[in-house]
């Protein structure tokens, strides 16, 4: 390897921490007009250090710092009851029970969300780019979205348990948190 090549590199790699700054505010730009456009839902203007306070400590490293629970520690990985997924802090009904599967990943799993409710950005954290989904309305973190999930849609939807709240058929949805 000659010097040229080793300080290519180099500056590759320095640079590589940026790429995710940069992608989530490019896609996240481009992803919110079609939500609004569509009526689904209109984003909240709320900073996240305000979210603090109204969901737990695990809830918000996940939700607001990017985080990832444990696999395996969710409750809602085992649920099965007919019923509506909601983000744990807008309580913006993100998944139909109807859409979920057991992936055998420790985290829940869906094969779609509720069209218009997520916005997706490009994750560059493990260096691979991944695709990162998120509230639509306040904003939090969820999970990713990969390919290998069953068919006929072939997504898997996999989301951290600590940033839904389930919500059992015949239960009222709680009222939506600004």
């Amino acid at each position: 390897m000659n010097r040229r090549t080793l300080l290519q590199s180099l500056i590759t790699l320095a640079a590589l921490p940026l790429l995710p700054a940069c992608s989530r505010a490019a896609t996240s730009a481009a992803a919110a007009p079609t939500a609004a456009a569509g009526g689904a839902v209109a984003p909240l203007k709320k900073a996240a250090q305000a979210w603090r306070g109204m969901v737990s400590p695990a809830a918000y490293q996940v939700l607001f710092e990017d985080g990832t629970e444990r696999a395996f520690s969710s409750p809602l990985d085992k649920e099965k009851r007919a019923g509506t997924f909601v983000c744990a802090a807008c309580y913006l009904p993100l998944f139909n029970s109807t859409d979920k599967f057991d992936s055998g990943t420790g985290w829940p799993s869906f094969t779609r969300s509720i069209a218009g409710h997520t916005g997706t950005a490009r994750d560059f954290k493990l260096i691979l780019p991944r695709t990162e989904y998120h509230c639509a309305r306040c904003g939090g973190h969820q999970g990713h979205i990969f390919d290998d999930g069953p068919k006929p849609l072939g997504k898997r939807w996999c989301n951290n348990g600590v940033a839904l709240a389930f919500v059992a058929k015949g239960q009222s949805l709680p009222a939506l948190r600004s």
